[in-house]
C-alpha cells in the first residue's frame, strides 16, 4: 500500500523531535544535525527506530536544513542519500509487519523571499527542487514541507515538490500566538493556497504547544477538504540546570493532541521537545479514535498572502480601475512603467472597501507577461487584497499565476475548446478560482438558456481536468441595453439559473450594461441591484461610484447580511458625496492627517517617497523631514504591527519606503547626524543560519536612526564579543531560530558579561520565551522586531 492510499483511510502517527535527541547523544552547539547522517548514522538510525517502535507510521528524514544554500551540491547529495538510507534501515529493523513509511523532510531556507528579502522566488523553487529530486531518487514515500512561516516560501517548496515528483506532499506551517504566520497568513489563507496547488495534507507544527495551537487547528479543520496535520511542540522551552526542557508532560501532550484527532485531525506527531515517549502515549491514545471521514467544504475561496475571501451570501466587490480600457492616463502609466500611479490605483480602491482587485495591463505596446507579473508582485508587496489576474494571453496568465502569493481569481476562460485547453491546465497546476464566460465558438447566446447550456459544458470539461465546480465562477456577460433592450433580462435569467440550479457562484462586469448611455451610474447601480437579487456573488465595479456603493451597503442591510446595519451606518457619511470624482476618504484617521510623504511611507511606495523627499528638501531642513514625516509614518505602521492590524510585509515595505527617503536625505547630512541614536551590534548565533528575524530588526533600527553593525549568521561568540568591545556598543541583539543553537546564545551572553559588562543584550527568535531569555541572562526578550526598536529607543535615546 502506498502512503497516499493509507492516508485516505487511517490516522497517521508522525514522529517527534530530532535535534534535541541528537544533542543528548553529543551533537554540539553550532554543529549541523544533517551531517550526522554521514558521521553518526547509528545514532540517527536509533532515533528513527525508537519512533517506529513508539508507534510512528511515518518518520521524517534528518534533512530539515538540507539545501543547496547550506551545503555544496556533492555534500547535499551525500547527506540526503544517507538520511534516506538511515530511515530505511530503521524501518527494516522493525519486524512486526506493520505498514511504515519514510518522508523527505524539508524545512525553510532561513531567508525571506523578494520583495521582503533577497531570495528570488524562482531561486527558492530551484533550491527546494534540488532536495526533492534527491529524495525521490532515493525512494522516499512522501514529502513533508514543515515549519514554514511564510506563505510565499511555502508555495515555492510546494511547487518544487509537485513539479519534481508525484509523491504525496504534506504541508505544515509555524503559526504564532496570534494564529497567523510571521508574514500574516491565516490558516484559512494557507488552506486555500495549499489545496489549490494540490497538497495532500495541510497543517501546523512547531512554535507552540498543542493547547496554544488549538484555535489554529480548529480553523484548519473548518476550512480544509484535505487531511489536517498537527505536530506541536512539547509546550514552551525553558532552561533547567543548563538544559533545554519543555513544560508539557508526555501524558498532557498525548491527551491534547488525541482530542484533536477526535475532531478530525488525520496526521499527528510532535515537534521540538517531543521524544519517543510522547509519541508512544499519543499512539496509544490514537488507537481508540476512529478517523473522521474527509468531507468537501464546498467553499469558493480566493486568497492573498494574508487572508481568504469566500464567495458567500455577502457580495464580493472587485475593483475595476487597474485596467487600461477607456483610461488614457492609465495607458500612459503602463507605457512609461509608472508603477506609483498603478499602485496608487490599487491603494485608492482598497481604501474604498473592495475585497479583490482586478489587474489587467493588456496593451499592444508592452510586454504583457513581464508587465503583468511585475504589477502583480508590486501590488502584493504593498496591499494584502487578493487579486483577479485578468488577461487573454495564456503566457501572461501563467507567468503571473506562478508568482502570485495565494490563490488567485483568474479572468478568464470561456466555452471555446481552445480557451479551455489553454486555461484549465493552469488552474489545475497553480490553483485559483476561474471566471468562466458564457460564450463559445458561436458567440454569446441571446437567451439565458443558451448561456446556461455553455456553463454546463464548461463544468463538464473542467471536471475532466480535475477542477471542481466550486472553483468556477460564471460571468453571464452584461451586454449594453442601448443596443438591445432585453439584453439585461437574458443576463439576469442565466445568472439566476447558474446560481440556484447549477449551484455555482457568479460574477459580472456591471458597467458594461450602460455603455453608450448618459448618466451611466444610474443604469449601472440599478442593474447592480437587480443582479444582486438574482444571485450575483461578485461584481467587477468602480468603487468610487457613490451610487454603486450605496446599492451595495443598502442591499446587505436589507438582505440581513449586515448585522445591525453597522457597515451601512459606518459609510452613511460617504453616501452624501454624490460625485464619483470626489476626494477619497482614507482608511484611518492616522492616514487622513498624514502628509503626502507620510502616506507614501505608510503605504510602502518607495519611488514616490524618494520623489517627495527631494521636493521637500527644497524648502525643509533634512532633520525636520525625518522627525515630522518619516518617523511619524514609521510609528503609524509600527503601532499597527504591534496591535496586529498590520503585518510583516506592510512593516517591511514601509521600512523600505522610509529607506528610500533616507537615501535622498543622506546626501545633505553628515554621517554622524544620520546615525545619531547610537550603535547596535546584531548577529545570528553560532550554528544557526536563519537570519530573517535579524535582517528585519536591522532594517527597522536603521530607519529609526541607529547605526547597525550586522555580523551576519552563524557567528561565534568570540566575534560578537570582540565587536562589542571594539565599538563599546551599548546594545547587542542576538537571534536564534533553532533549539539546538540556544546554548550558543547563552555562551555569547556569558562572554559579554565578562568582557563587555556595560553592554545590554536583547534576544529574539522562534524558540525563545521570556522565561528562556531570563534563564540565559538576557536583559530583554523581544517577541518581534518592533519590540527591539522600542527597547533600543528606551535604552539609547
Amino acid at each position: 500500500m502506498n502512503f497516499r492510499d493509507y492516508l485516505h483511510d487511517h490516522i497517521v502517527i508522525l514522529d517527534g523531535g530530532m535535534g534535541t535527541l541528537l544533542q543528548a547523544q553529543g551533537l554540539q552547539p553550532g554543529e549541523y544535525p544533517e551531517r550526522w547522517n554521514l558521521t553518526h548514522p547509528d545514532a540517527v538510525v536509533a532515533v528513527h527506530k525508537a519512533y517506529y517502535e513508539a508507534g510512528s507510521t511515518i518518520v521524517s528524514t534528518n534533512t530539515f536544513g538540507a539545501n543547496s544554500l547550506k551545503f555544496s551540491s556533492d555534500e547535499l547529495a551525500s547527506i540526503v542519500k544517507a538520511a534516506v538510507a538511515n530511515a530505511n534501515a530503521a524501518k527494516a529493523q522493525c519486524k512486526d509487519g506493520l505498514p511504515r513509511f519514510v518522508a523527505l523532510d524539508i524545512g525553510p531556507t532561513g531567508k525571506l523571499l523578494k520583495p521582503l528579502g533577497d531570495l528570488d522566488f524562482e531561486d527558492a523553487v530551484s533550491v527546494f527542487a534540488q532536495t526533492v529530486r534527491l529524495g525521490v531518487q532515493c525512494g522516499v514515500d512522501a514529502i513533508l514541507i514543515e515549519t514554514m512561516n511564510d506563505s510565499y516560501e511555502t508555495k515555492a517548496a510546494l511547487l518544487a515538490a509537485k513539479e519534481n515528483s508525484d509523491l504525496p506532499v504534506l504541508v505544515s506551517n509555524a503559526y504564532g500566538e496570534d494564529g497567523k504566520l510571521m508574514t500574516g497568513a491565516t490558516p484559512a489563507a494557507m488552506v486555500a493556497m495549499a489545496e489549490g496547488l494540490g497538497a495532500d495534507a495541510i497543517g501546523a507544527n512547531c512554535s507552540l504547544g498543542p493547547a496554544q495551537l488549538r484555535g489554529v487547528v480548529e480553523e484548519l479543520l473548518a476550512n480544509a477538504s484535505i487531511p489536517v496535520l498537527f505536530k506541536p511542540n512539547a509546550g514552551l522551552p525553558k532552561m533547567d540546570n543548563g538544559n533545554t526542557v519543555f513544560d508539557i508532560t508526555p501524558a498532557e501532550f498525548a491527551d491534547e493532541v488525541a482530542s484533536q484527532l477526535a475532531k478530525g485531525v488525520r496526521l499527528a506527531g510532535g515537534c521540538c521537545g517531543t521524544t519517543p515517549t510522547y509519541i508512544a502515549l499519543l499512539s496509544e491514545r490514537a488507537a481508540t479514535v476512529s478517523p473522521v471521514p474527509l468531507t468537501s467544504k464546498n467553499r469558493t475561496v480566493v486568497s492573498s498572502y494574508s487572508h481568504a475571501v469566500v464567495f458567500s451570501d455577502t457580495p464580493v466587490l472587485i475593483g475595476e480601475r487597474i485596467n487600461p480600457t477607456g483610461k488614457k492616463r492609465f495607458k500612459q502609466a503602463l507605457v512609461e512603467q509608472d508603477m506609483d500611479y498603478i499602485l496608487n490605483e490599487g491603494i485608492r480602491q482598497q481604501e474604498k472597501g473592495v475585497h479583490i482587485l482586478d489587474v489587467n495591463v493588456g496593451l499592444p505596446d508592452i510586454d504583457e507577461p513581464a508587465m503583468l507579473t511585475r504589477t502583480v508582485c508590486d501590488l502584493q508587496a504593498i496591499l494584502d487584497l487578493p487579486l483577479q489576474i485578468d488577461t487573454s494571453d495564456p503566457v501572461a496568465m501563467e507567468a503571473a499565476l506562478r508568482r502570485y502569493n495565494g490563490k488567485a481569481l483568474i479572468n478568464s476562460v470561456n466555452g471555446k475548446k481552445d480557451s479551455m485547453a489553454a486555461i484549465f491546465p493552469l488552474v489545475k497546476k497553480y490553483g485559483g478560482v476561474v471566471v468562466a464566460l458564457t460564450l463559445d465558438e458561436n458567440g454569446i447566446p441571446e437567451t439565458a438558456e443558451g448561456r446556461v447550456a455553455i456553463a454546463q459544458r464548461i463544468l463538464d470539461t473542467a471536471a475532466s481536468y480535475g477542477i471542481d465546480k466550486r472553483d468556477i465562477v460564471f460571468d453571464t456577460l452584461a451586454m449594453t441595453v442601448s443596443a438591445d433592450n432585453r439584453a439585461a433580462l437574458a443576463t439576469l435569467g442565466a445568472l439566476h439559473t447558474i446560481r440556484y440550479t447549477l449551484g455555482c457562484h457568479t460574477s459580472l462586469g456591471v458597467s458594461n450594461v450602460s455603455f453608450g448611455l448618459p448618466c451611466r451610474d444610474a443604469v449601472n447601480s440599478t442593474f447592480f441591484a437587480l443582479a444582486l437579487q438574482s444571485g450575483l456573488s461578485a461584481a467587477i465595479m468602480n468603487p468610487h461610484s457613490a451610487d454603486m456603493m450605496k446599492v451595495y451597503y443598502a442591499y446587505n442591510a436589507l438582505k440581513g447580511t449586515d448585522e445591525n446595519c453597522a457597515a451601512y451606518i459606518a459609510h452613511a457619511e460617504e453616501f452624501a458625496v454624490t460625485a464619483a470624482s470626489a476626494p477619497t476618504v482614507g482608511a484611518s484617521a492616522a492616514i487622513d492627517a498624514a502628509s503626502e510623504l507620510q502616506h507614501a511611507v505608510i503605504k510602502g511606495l518607495q519611488e514616490k517617497a524618494a520623489t517627495l523627499t527631494r521636493a521637500l528638501l527644497a524648502h525643509t531642513a533634512p532633520l525636520d523631514i525625518v522627525n515630522n514625516d518619516i518617523i511619524p509614518a514609521l510609528n503609524v505602521v509600527g503601532d499597527g504591527f504591534e496591535k496586529k492590524t498590520m503585518y510583516l510585509p506592510q512593516l517591511l515595505m514601509s521600512a523600505e519606503a522610509a529607506k528610500s527617503a533616507f537615501e535622498v536625505i543622506k546626501s545633505t547630512m553628515n554621517s554622524d547626524a544620520s546615525h545619531a541614536n547610537g550603535t547596535v551590534v546584531l548577529a545570528t548565533v553560532h550554528g544557526d543560519i536563519h537570519d530573517i528575524g535579524k535582517n528585519i530588526v536591522k532594517l527597522l533600527l536603521e530607519n529609526y536612526g541607529f547605526c547597525v553593525v550586522d555580523l551576519g549568521k552563524d557567528v561565534p561568540p568570540e566575534v560578537i564579543v570582540q565587536q562589542a568591545v571594539t565599538l563599546h556598543a551599548p546594545l547587542v541583539g542576538l537571534s536564534a531560530l533553532m533549539t539546538t543553537t540556544v546554548p550558543a546564545m547563552e555562551e555569547t551572553i556569558r562572554q559579554l558579561r565578562c568582557d563587555a559588562p556595560w553592554c545590554k543584550v536583547v534576544v529574539g527568535g522562534a524558540v525563545l520565551t521570556q522565561d528562556y531569555a531570563d534563564r540565559i541572562g538576557a536583559d530583554k526578550y523581544a517577541k518581534d522586531a518592533m519590540e527591539t526598536v522600542r527597547y533600543a529607543q528606551e535604552l539609547l535615546l
